[in-house]
């Protein structure tokens, strides 16, 4: 059994990647021009619902979540979610340019260190593997 992926899988990944801090960025965007919400006030959250942003992020992280059962369909969950984990540095890149937050020196590290892990697992099979053997006996 191969552990190769191919050209559509890593495509998969990056859709899972893309999707995930585009749609998180639409949903933040929309949601600074609602305001505060909470439970408490779930006509407010209702009302979010309204905001095009909020749509728009809603709508991309539909998608999101289509490619990430995608790509679980054919790896592991331990596989699959560092190996998108470069997603972390996206989010932060639009955050800080789209959204003009600011990053500490002390989140970039994170960031960094984050990625530099994904090194060590994406190295490693996308798929447990099985023998007949171990079937066997489990």
């Amino acid at each position: 059994m191969s552990h190769r992926l191919r050209a559509s899988q890593y495509l998969i990944l990056l859709t899972v990647m893309l999707g995930a801090s585009i749609g998180d960025a639409l949903l933040s965007r929309g949601m600074r021009q609602v305001g505060p919400a909470s439970p408490q006030h779930l006509g407010l959250l209702l009302h979010a619902l309204l905001n095009p942003w909020v749509l728009a992020g809603i709508a991309v992280l539909i998608s999101f979540m289509g490619s990430y059962m995608t790509a679980l369909s054919w790896a592991d969950l331990t596989f699959v979610q560092p190996a998108t984990a470069f997603g972390n540095v996206i989010t932060a890149l639009i955050g800080r340019l789209w959204l003009h937050e600011s990053i500490s020196l002390t989140r970039w590290l994170g960031i960094a260190l984050i990625v530099l892990g994904v090194g060590f697992v994406a190295n490693g099979p996308s798929k447990t593997e099985h023998t007949l053997a171990k079937e066997l006996t489990a």
